[in-house]
């Protein structure tokens, strides 16, 4: 039998070795102890909001559906079916009274009990349907994220989210005093490992290289609000893997300085809106069409990036499906939320400035990294002026490396329950 990778061995507090993008057993052993072991995000509660509602998806490689019962309860159930393991929806989303499997018409409630089995008879007794419900994973939910995972003895998501969860307030603010809602999606995928976008959300140090054309396409005031590299801005670290990267500090509480002047490229949209809301709140609706001033990054699979939802799914070792969702105000202004998605399209959607040429670096990353052999990839910068909160939060300048070093933390902590000995208090 071939050995399995030491994790210990491929992580220092300030390198990888260049096989943690590419190794299959590698992969498979993260599918295990990390996907299967932690809290990975599943919906977001706009997505489901009345009884029967449902999405399908996957945690790590298993697929899952996403539903709320006729009670309210969301339950995240394996999509397959009891007998022989057929899926029983094939759907991404929808609404349904039960789950049946096409093959031979078992039928689910929404909670997952096993309801009906035709012909019944034919098992002579020998089947009892009160143990066959579809399996049901432990979810739990803060501020309509919702999270699931396999493993029953974990700590509670609350715990797991920690010192995130004020930033996810924060993030939330962009429904402008309504709730959030999601608005649709683009997914692509791309031929690189997914721990290569999960660095990705937290770097700034790319963004004036690889987004110079996206700035070439807007105008000078957005031009110099997005001139955040060496900046005022700060990556901090906020432990169990979870970092939040600072572009643009003065975007951070949406709520705060609605005073400050209404950027020209929002004038046309606040002066339509003001026809119909009072100053302040115009104020505040613009803020939400412009988005937050920070990216969020929670371990392993979710970013909230700026302004969307960014979810990542492995598919292998060497390909990776990236999820891009729009987000918007549930019960705001129509005319407010078409202004996000045109930016969301603008930067983030299939045609966009942001996407292609993102994914082309994530390309060139993985096919750069199996060049060689014992080459290290470094993740070193700002390690020299890193420092730490009240809170015991490391944080360093907004092109520091700070939030990848958090995620790879917890990445050696998941695969073998160490970590670094003079690292041990951030991971």
């Amino acid at each position: 039998m071939q050995d399995l990778p030491d994790p210990r061995t491929l992580l220092a507090p300030d390198r990888a070795d260049g096989s943690i993008y590419s190794d299959p057993d590698l992969y498979d052993m993260e599918m295990d102890r990390i996907f299967m072991h932690n809290w990975i995000w599943v919906a977001h509660r706009s997505e489901i909001p009345e009884p029967g509602d449902f999405i399908t998806t996957f945690v790590g490689p298993h697929p899952v559906i996403v539903c709320r019962d006729r009670q309210g309860v969301v339950h995240v159930m394996l999509n397959r079916c009891r007998h022989r393991a057929a899926t029983v929806c094939e759907l991404r989303r929808g609404k349904t009274a039960s789950f049946v499997c096409p093959y031979h018409g078992w039928a689910y409630g929404l909670d997952g009990t096993l309801r009906g089995v035709p012909h019944q008879e034919g098992y002579s007794g020998h089947l009892d349907k009160s143990s066959l419900p579809l399996v049901n994973l432990r979810v739990e939910e803060y501020n309509g994220l919702v999270f699931a995972t396999f493993d029953e003895t974990i700590p509670s998501l609350d715990s797991w989210l920690g010192r995130a969860k004020p930033w996810i307030d924060l993030f939330m603010k962009q429904g402008a005093g309504w709730p959030v809602k999601t608005m649709g999606e683009h997914k692509f995928t791309f031929p690189g490992n997914w721990k290569i976008q999960l660095e990705n959300t937290t770097d700034a140090y790319h963004f004036p290289i690889v987004h110079k054309s996206f700035l070439d396409s807007v105008d000078q005031e957005t031009q110099d609000t997005l001139n955040f590299v060496g900046g005022k801005g700060f990556v901090e670290d906020l432990g169990n893997g979870h970092s939040v990267m600072v572009m643009i500090p003065e975007l951070v509480d949406l709520d705060e300085n609605l005073d400050a002047p209404i950027p020209e490229r929002f004038a046309e949209l606040a002066a339509g809106l003001s026809k119909d809301y009072p100053s302040e709140k115009v104020r505040q609706i613009i803020r939400a069409v412009g988005g937050s001033g920070f990216n969020l990054n929670l371990f392993p699979n979710l970013a909230c990036s700026m302004a969307f939802f960014r979810v990542l799914r492995p598919l292998s070792a060497t390909s990776t499906e990236i999820r891009h969702i729009a987000i918007g105000m549930d019960g705001g202004p129509d005319v407010a939320n078409q202004a996000r998605l045109r930016l969301h399209e603008h930067f983030q959607g299939p045609m966009g400035f942001g996407t292609p040429d993102d994914a082309e670096a994530w390309d060139r990353v993985q096919r750069g990294s199996l060049a060689g052999k014992n080459i290290d990839i470094l993740l070193n910068r700002g390690l020299g002026h890193e420092a730490r909160r009240p809170d015991g939060n490391l944080y360093s300048d907004v092109s520091a490396e700070t939030g990848m070093r958090a995620a790879y933390r917890q990445w050696l902590v998941a695969m073998t329950d160490k970590a670094f000995p003079a690292e041990g208090e951030g991971a």
